[in-house]
């Protein structure tokens, strides 16, 4: 028994001895501490390169710009500071075409359509022709007209001559009050002829043709704008209870709103407004409320707010969907805010253009809060004082962009 025990110990420790051995000369061969000593080193090593690649990652990229080309550029540095912050009403709203400034355009007597010189979308000023009509009762006026004329010849020249016959004590003195009064009633009929033209849409240089041809009624342009609506066609009859062209004038249009009842007693005649469309995100358009609805929408439970907008570009089109902010007096202490134009977006966050000594230009992000007027609160991520650029931050986002594509 004792001789097993002796046995399996002896083992063991041979196993052992033999294990270490191996071991040392392993790791003792040539080339073998080598490759452990350059293993650990590279890893080292990529571990360094590694923090220091991740470091200069993390390190804010700059712009530096001089003050000339800042100024050549538009680019406006200014300090941050606080400000009171105006609350807004969000609504939304649709454009329509001002009502003042529309106009139905139809003969006042009827004919037919000899031409048409004016189409769908055109722009046309206050007067011009749009069509012309051929008209029998056109036709008869003008008759009428000249032949007044002719009268009104005829009894000037008899006046003349009755003067001089009682002048020669030819004539009595009352064929001369007969030959004033033929004459002032010829006056008359022609002075009746004439503004019934006139009302037919005649100028005083139609009436002053002294040709004999048929005259063709001009249908004009009462303002100047774009047709929006044509049903003017050759050969058609046109009459008075027929438009043929509708003419609006879109350098000012109207946004309704509508005003939940909730809202309504902060909303008067008179407040500003700004209206952005779905189709330019960075355009504003300013405008004012000039009307508010006396009849709340059983329905919806709103209040119809009209707001005019000039649109001297013609950017805002009628039936357009529209996004109105209702500016509202600021009576919340100062925060921080900076104008809406000064954020830019990069990798995902709202950033803003830093710089300490004027040139050199950092994106720091930060946090935004509320946003009224076209300025927004920031929350985090600038101090008051700091300066920074409230416009041409797009150019400096653009050269930091450039600069990283360069490397």
């Amino acid at each position: 028994m004792n001789k097993n025990i002796i046995i399996i110990i002896g083992t063991i420790l041979a196993v052992a001895v033999g294990g270490g051995l191996y071991y040392r000369t392993y790791n003792s061969a040539p080339g073998k501490g080598a490759e452990k000593a350059a293993a650990d080193g590279a890893e080292k090593s990529g571990s360094k390169e590694g923090a220091e690649a991740a470091r200069k990652e993390e390190e804010p990229k700059s712009v530096t710009m001089t003050a000339e080309k800042q100024k050549l550029n538009g680019i406006v540095v200014v300090a941050a500071k606080k400000e009171r912050l105006a609350g807004a009403i969000s609504a939304t709203g649709k454009v329509e075409v001002n009502g003042d400034r529309i106009a139905h355009v139809s003969p006042r007597i009827s004919g037919k359509i000899a031409s048409v010189s004016a189409s769908l979308g055109d722009g046309v000023t206050s007067g011009q022709v749009l069509a012309m009509l051929d008209s029998v009762e056109l036709g008869e006026a003008m008759n009428r007209y000249r032949q007044s004329k002719t009268k009104l010849s005829l009894a000037r020249n008899n006046l003349e001559r009755v003067k001089i016959l009682v002048d020669k004590k030819i004539a009595a003195r009352k064929d001369i009050l007969q030959a004033e009064t033929d004459y002032q009633m010829t006056l008359t009929e022609l002075q009746t002829d004439e503004e019934r033209l006139t009302l037919y849409g005649l100028s005083a240089a139609d009436l002053d043709k002294t040709d004999h041809k048929k005259q063709l009624l001009p249908l004009r342009s009462p303002i100047g704008g774009v047709i929006t609506e044509k049903h003017a066609i050759v050969g058609e009859l046109a009459d008075p209870s027929k438009s043929l062209y509708t003419v609006a004038d879109l350098s000012s249009v109207w946004v309704m709103v509508d005003i939940t009842e909730k809202d309504l007693a902060k909303v008067r005649k008179g407040q500003g407004a700004i209206v952005t469309i779905v189709a330019f995100p960075e355009l504003r358009f300013r405008g004012r409320i000039n009307h508010i609805a006396d009849v709340m929408d059983q329905a919806t439970r709103t209040v119809k707010a009209r707001i005019e907008v000039l649109n001297s570009g013609r950017t805002l089109k009628p039936e357009m969907f529209a996004t109105v902010e209702l500016a509202l007096p600021a009576d919340t202490p100062p925060v921080l805010i900076v104008p809406e134009d000064a954020l830019q977006e990069m990798d995902g966050k709202k950033v803003l253009f830093v710089t300490e000594d004027g040139t050199e230009f950092k994106p720091h992000a930060i946090e935004i809060g509320r946003a009224s007027g076209g300025k927004i609160e920031v929350t985090d991520g600038l101090k008051e004082g700091e300066r920074y650029a409230s416009k041409g931050a797009f150019l400096l986002k653009s050269e930091l962009k450039k600069g990283e594509l360069g490397e």
